[in-house]
C-alpha cells in the first residue's frame, strides 16, 4: 500500500511538472524598453489559401518613438494578380513583376523582424498571410509575440448600456477616434504607420485608466 501511495505521488507531481507554466520573464519587460515592429501586408484578395502577399510594410516601435528611419517596405513579385484588389490598395501588376521573389522578401522581413513582438490591426490575418508564405517556402512559421490593436482598444471602452460598442472597430475608427491622418490609408507602410500611432494612444490611454506611470507587456498582454 506505501509503495503504491508512494507511486501516486510521485506521478502526481509528475503531472504537476508538466502543468506548471514556465515563467515569461519578458513580460516584465516595460512597454518602451520593449521593440515592438508595427507591420502591415497589402494582399491579393483574404484567402489565405489561394491569395498572395503583394507588399509588407513594417516600422519599429521603442521608448515611445516610431523609427522612421528603421522601417521596412518591400513589394513581392507574384504570379497570382487580383484586378479588383487593386482598387484597394493601387498596386498594379507592373510594379510587382521585377520585384524579389517571395523567399527573398520573407528572408529580408525576418532579418528586419528578428524577436521583436509583433503589433498589426487585425493582426490574425496578416500574421496567418506571412504564416502561409513561410510555409510554402519550407519555413517555420513565426513564433514572435502578438498584439492586436482592434481587440487593445475595446480594453479602453467604458462599459455602458448607453454606450454602443460595435464587434469589431476597423484602423478607420481608431484613427477617426484618435485624430490620425489617413493620407496613406491601404498601402502597407501608411497602415504601419497609422496602427503605430494608434498604439500609442491606446497605451496611454490604457495607463490613464488604471492610474499608471508605467505599463509593463504582462499589463498588455493579459
Amino acid at each position: 500500500m506505501s509503495n503504491f501511495l508512494k507511486r501516486s505521488k510521485a506521478t502526481l507531481f509528475d503531472f504537476l511538472k508538466i502543468q506548471r507554466k514556465p515563467i515569461d520573464e519578458t513580460l516584465s519587460n516595460t512597454v518602451e524598453s520593449t521593440r515592438f515592429v508595427v507591420l502591415d501586408t497589402e494582399t491579393t484578395g483574404f484567402d489565405y489559401d489561394n491569395d498572395r502577399i503583394l507588399c509588407i510594410g513594417a516600422i519599429t516601435l521603442q521608448n515611445g518613438v516610431i523609427s522612421i528611419p528603421n522601417s521596412f517596405e518591400i513589394y513581392i513579385h507574384q504570379d497570382h494578380y487580383d484586378k479588383k484588389s487593386a482598387q484597394i490598395h493601387g498596386i498594379l501588376k507592373d510594379w510587382v513583376m521585377d520585384k524579389p521573389s517571395e523567399l527573398e522578401a520573407l528572408q529580408q522581413f525576418l532579418a528586419f523582424l528578428g524577436d521583436s513582438i509583433i503589433i498589426a490591426h487585425h493582426t490574425i490575418f496578416d500574421v496567418t498571410m506571412i504564416n502561409q508564405a513561410l510555409e510554402r517556402n519550407g519555413l517555420p512559421h513565426l513564433t514572435n509575440k502578438t498584439l492586436d490593436t482592434a481587440f487593445l482598444y475595446k480594453k479602453t471602452l467604458i462599459m455602458s448600456n448607453l454606450l454602443e460598442r460595435k464587434e469589431k472597430y476597423a484602423l478607420d475608427d481608431l484613427a477617426d477616434k484618435f485624430d490620425i491622418s489617413k493620407k496613406d490609408r491601404h498601402t502597407a507602410m501608411g497602415d504601419a504607420y497609422i496602427t503605430a500611432i494608434a498604439f500609442l494612444k491606446i497605451v496611454k490611454k490604457l495607463k490613464d485608466l488604471k492610474g499608471k506611470t508605467e505599463f509593463t507587456l504582462r499589463d498588455l498582454f493579459k
